[in-house]
């Protein structure tokens, strides 16, 4: 399908990037095509590190978890952290099925085994007697339902995302943030603070706020994604993903505009989406994005 086949919409703009984070909060793979399926971006928040109690373990607890680099080869993940020997976990490993808790879902998940486990006690616990981790996947014959109330009763599937299966933002919003960040004196920041899926390009800043749908022209397929909610901010975009290092300029600059009375005055970088249309299409760089502003 050619652009200029597709509707005609308010904003017209195109996929400038791509994300897919197959540990939750480890760092992400920038790709340049990726298949959409039905919990999202294929292998994103496929795995999760868990805490003794089974509990979900992020970069709010532990920053360095953002040094954490995850390779997707033909048959496994390649893990690498600093100081760390290089870590192979197989794409179709079934270790036990375990119940583990994200957020206030608690999920079945296969968990990983003890030697992937000791590697992560290592790289996260530095040592300590009393930390234990351990990496699970998740169970793909669970369905882990998105809030209904965001969605307006559509069932949209995810993984280990905080909740939603995809999140978009548009490069204009970062660049309105780094203005901000560089006339107060600090340095700018990259967008693999946000942990975004898709980021737009060719839009006004913060369009993604304001879109009833987002087509995508996938060539042979037509894809549509909805925003549903602002994403609230919590302080992970104040650490650097280089560094593993957290300072307050990000989420004190963000305060000064980005509340959001949709939820409640939160902070808010970004809107989490659901798919209309279009799970199995290849999602490219370049492709073109068309959509209709939400005036109500």
């Amino acid at each position: 399908m050619n652009p200029s086949d597709l509707p005609d919409g308010d904003v017209t703009g195109a996929i400038a990037r791509l994300f897919v984070y197959p540990v939750k909060s480890c760092a992400g793979i920038e790709v340049q095509a990726v298949r959409l399926t039905e919990t999202g971006l294929e292998w994103d928040r496929a795995w999760m590190v868990i805490d003794a109690q089974s509990r979900f373990v992020t970069q709010r607890e532990h920053p360095r978890m953002a040094l954490i680099e995850p390779s997707l080869m033909a048959t496994e993940m390649e893990l690498r952290a600093p100081g760390m020997p290089v870590l192979a976990v197989q794409f179709d490993a079934e270790g036990p099925l375990v119940t583990v808790q994200v957020w206030d879902d608690h999920v079945p998940a296969h968990d990983m085994g003890d030697q992937v486990a000791e590697w992560f006690t290592q790289f996260l616990g530095g040592g300590a007697a009393s930390a234990s981790y351990r990496l699970v996947r998740f169970d793909p014959a669970h369905r882990r339902v998105a809030s209904l109330k965001w969605t307006d009763g559509v069932p949209a599937l995810n993984q280990f995302s905080d909740g939603f299966p995809l999140l978009v933002i548009s490069e204009s919003s970062l660049a309105g943030l780094n203005q901000r960040l560089l006339a107060g004196g600090n340095g700018a920041v990259s967008m693999a603070r946000f942990r975004p899926n898709l980021v737009l390009s060719g839009v006004e800043a913060h369009d993604e706020d304001r879109l009833l749908q987002i087509q995508v022209d996938a060539g042979p397929d037509q894809v549509v994604l909805k925003p549903v909610k602002p994403c609230p901010r919590c302080p992970i975009p104040n650490i650097d993903p280089t560094t593993g290092q957290s300072s307050p300029e990000v989420s004190d600059t963000l305060q000064a505009y980005r509340q959001d009375a949709r939820v409640n005055g939160a902070v808010t970088f970004g809107m989490n989406c659901i798919t209309v249309d279009g799970v199995g299409a290849v999602l490219r760089v370049g492709q073109t994005v068309l959509a209709d502003l939400n005036f109500g």
